[in-house]
């Protein structure tokens, strides 16, 4: 039987109709990175790799290969692959801030000004050189304010032959980021979205804060070591010490959070972070070619300014899956663990799961109800996601209960 192979002789997006997925003991598996993700895949029970042109059910491939194969790819119904086609419109920045200000401008018209400010999440962003003459007028207009340049994708990203020059965006510097210690620090959320249309999408519990090595000042807006958190930068500083390291568990920053600011602010402030995944799917939900074999996990990248105002700084469609420590390898194999159980390539789940190990089912077509039926609701009355980032995530309990279930439907079916 063929799985998942590469072919000529297929039309794009050909797919063979099957009945539907019949739970699964063997699942054959390739895998395009050696990290994290490598070994959770060769310890998960029943699933077995393949090498080079073998067939295959399962693949965890990069977005090289997913552009360079995908279109010429035959896939049957059961095979899953973990990016979509066109992912780019959300983890490029230009493409990002462009739906995002799209998006803005459709909820005014539609909905009124109340609901385009849901989406007054991002720093103010220009794209260069197509938008320069529209940076310039911003900066004479106010010529005391701080721009950061970033690189507006990897050269390897999709598009990389339509742009003949380098690209950048040119972002507008948040001055008064919350500081601990002194330091400035961003946080890493993950959300999988497992379909477009409809929108299904899940958030995961844990996640981390990324801190600065250096106190934070802007009389050196140039020294790396104080504004920019990536672990990979901040291992190189001088007095960077590998046992401390430069990381806080989201459980531990919600503790100290609420210790410092009471449980409504904190409640709001997840509740407002919520309110930017929501939106920025919704931003591109029309635009991302949805295909039932393919899904996303995307690494979220938020900065909270002093006042607890949560900003999106970008969306990384291959969050890293390199361990810095013991903890973060642990975090990360429970976030692959769990991921591959709500792909659910056995075939064990009902489909009406709300919780499964650290995810919680934030959007499905609409926001979900908690298990009374009620929706979470913010003070001024809107509908919020039903998750619960950075609380207690008992995952265990939740997936031995889960697999109690899935064998008791296995032995009915037999």
């Amino acid at each position: 039987m063929i799985r998942g192979k590469i072919t000529t002789n297929k039309s794009q997006y050909g797919y063979q109709r099957q009945k539907e997925r019949e739970p699964r003991s063997c699942i054959r598996y390739k895998c395009g990175l050696i990290n994290t993700i490598a070994d959770v895949l060769r310890q998960r029970p029943g699933w077995t790799e393949v090498k080079d042109d073998g067939e295959w059910d399962f693949y965890w491939c990069d977005v090289g290969w997913l552009r360079e194969n995908f279109d010429h790819i035959y896939m049957e119904e059961h095979v899953r692959i973990c990016h979509f086609r066109n992912h780019y419109e959300l983890t490029r920045k230009n493409f990002m801030v462009k739906n995002l200000k799209r998006f803005r401008k459709q909820l005014e018209r539609e909905s009124g000004r109340l609901e385009a400010a849901k989406c007054d999440f991002f720093p103010k962003t220009f794209e260069l050189p197509s938008e320069y003459h529209l940076f310039v007028e911003e900066f004479r207009r106010n010529p005391g304010i701080t721009w950061i340049m970033k690189p507006d994708g990897s050269r390897t990203d999709e598009q990389r032959d339509e742009i003949p020059v380098e690209n950048y965006v040119a972002q507008r510097y948040i001055e008064n980021p919350y500081l601990i210690g002194g330091r400035k620090f961003d946080l890493r959320v993950y959300v999988l979205v497992t379909s477009y249309i409809p929108l299904r999408a899940w958030l995961y519990r844990d996640g981390f804060a990324r801190f600065s090595n250096t106190r934070f000042t802007l009389s050196s807006i140039d020294d790396q070591y104080i504004h920019l958190t990536n672990v990979a930068i901040q291992k190189t500083a001088p007095d960077y010490d590998p046992e401390k390291g430069c990381k806080w568990m989201i459980q531990q920053l919600r503790q100290y959070l609420i210790a410092k600011h009471g449980p409504v602010a904190v409640e709001t402030l997840f509740q407002n972070m919520d309110n930017i995944f929501i939106k920025s799917l919704q931003s591109v939900q029309k635009i991302i070619i949805n295909d039932k074999h393919c899904f996303e996990l995307y690494g979220y990248d938020i900065l909270l300014d002093e006042d607890l105002k949560p900003w999106l700084l970008e969306v990384n469609a291959s969050p890293s899956l390199t361990a810095s420590s013991q903890e973060d390898y642990d975090l990360k194999c429970r976030l692959l663990e769990d991921t591959l159980h709500v792909v659910d390539m056995e075939g064990r789940l009902s489909g009406k799961e709300k919780w499964v190990g650290g995810f919680d089912l934030m959007w499905n077509d609409g926001p979900v109800s908690r298990d009374d039926g009620q929706l979470d609701t913010v003070s001024n009355g809107n509908f919020m996601a039903n998750t619960h980032i950075g609380c207690i995530n008992d995952r265990k309990k939740n997936l031995r209960q889960l697999m109690k279930t899935a064998s008791k439907k296995s032995s009915t079916a037999q």
